[in-house]
């Protein structure tokens, strides 16, 4: 037989295999597992780098605080804070006794929190609300006014809450000024940063900063509402009070929920807002439990009762946060059925 009728031979014999392999019945489906499993998978190994990031920033140090939340760690041991004495619950019983100053000043804290946080997420989403559907008109010069609300949102927190700590400086303060000076509605010059007052001064600034991120969403959430709804509303008879309250917000009722729970989050972990406002130790009408917590640690050198209260605030948190989920989710399946 001729060299080239044996290799014309072992090529069809090689093609035959290979054709074989690809009509035989498990080919098809192992190559489409391979393909799912590799699209499947690659998500992950993208998501891998942020994954262990996040580990390294955020688990870690939490880990730690827990584990120094049982240890009687204070400024004797800081050198070497693993050698620090076990003290097992007594931190979490000292924050908790509110017969005690520690827990009674925590409790006070605690309290003050919720009010404040309670105002602000209010005050934001409605203000967010409001200018997100007033923004919905088309008219002139609507993309300048979009973006002067979205500035307290742009710009850095430590800057704005210093302009608005020199704002309301009792003296020379623009805020006196316009109230006191031109306006003249009180007697003498208010202060703002101290005293009772401290808390609407919080409030405002808190406000001021968090609105525009309602708006931001909310905005963006009203895109998705189609126009022939409200145009057919307006044929009916519909007024703008009734298609905000039957199509705007039961549309933006999965929005809100979101809103609302990040906002919530925000507002009762906000340390950079007073720590900035009023400095290490903030009046006692504006002592959120963050700047609280930091006072107790840092102030004190009790790092381990601290952590303690670190760690119940962390508790009360995802409580909180899993009963809302859970809430919202039972609403919006009792909506939909």
């Amino acid at each position: 037989m001729s060299t080239d009728t044996t290799m014309t031979l072992t090529a069809a014999s090689t093609t035959g295999e290979r054709t074989a392999r690809k009509n035989s019945p498990g080919a098809a489906p192992r190559s489409r597992r391979s393909g799912r499993l590799r699209r499947i998978g690659l998500p992950y190994l993208l998501l891998l780098p942020a994954l262990l990031l996040e580990l390294l920033v955020h688990l870690v140090p939490m880990v730690i605080g827990i584990v120094v939340s049982f240890k009687e760690l204070t400024q004797f041991h800081i050198r070497d804070w693993g050698a620090a004495p076990w003290a097992g619950l007594d931190n979490y019983s000292l924050a908790v006794d509110f017969n005690a100053p520690v827990g009674e000043a925590l409790l006070r804290s605690f309290l003050t929190t919720c009010l404040f946080t309670l105002f602000s997420v209010g005050l934001c989403w409605l203000l967010g609300v409001a200018a997100a559907v007033f923004m919905q008109e088309t008219f002139r010069g609507r993309g300048l006014l979009r973006t002067v609300f979205l500035v307290p949102y742009a710009l850095p927190v430590y800057a704005a809450v210093i302009t608005w700590a020199f704002m309301f400086q009792r003296d020379n303060g623009l805020v006196n000024h316009v109230v006191h000076d031109q306006l003249g509605l009180t007697d003498s010059p208010p202060f703002w940063l101290i005293g009772g007052n401290s808390f609407v001064t919080l409030l405002v600034v808190s406000v001021w900063k968090g609105w525009p991120f309602a708006f931001l969403i909310v905005m963006a959430g009203l895109q998705s509402i189609p126009r022939e709804l409200y145009e057919a509303a307006a044929l009916d008879g519909a007024g703008i009070r009734q298609q905000i309250r039957r199509i705007t917000l039961p549309s933006l009722r999965p929005v809100n929920q979101v809103l609302v729970l990040v906002l919530f989050l925000w507002t009762f972990n906000d340390f950079n807002t007073p720590f900035v406002l009023f400095g290490k130790a903030a009046p006692e009408a504006a002592d959120l439990i963050s700047l609280h917590i930091y006072q107790s640690s840092f102030q004190t050198w009790n790092f381990g009762a601290g952590s303690a209260m670190s760690v119940l605030l962390l508790l009360f948190l995802l409580v909180v946060t899993g009963a809302y989920l859970l809430l919202t989710s039972r609403g919006r399946k009792a909506t939909d059925a």
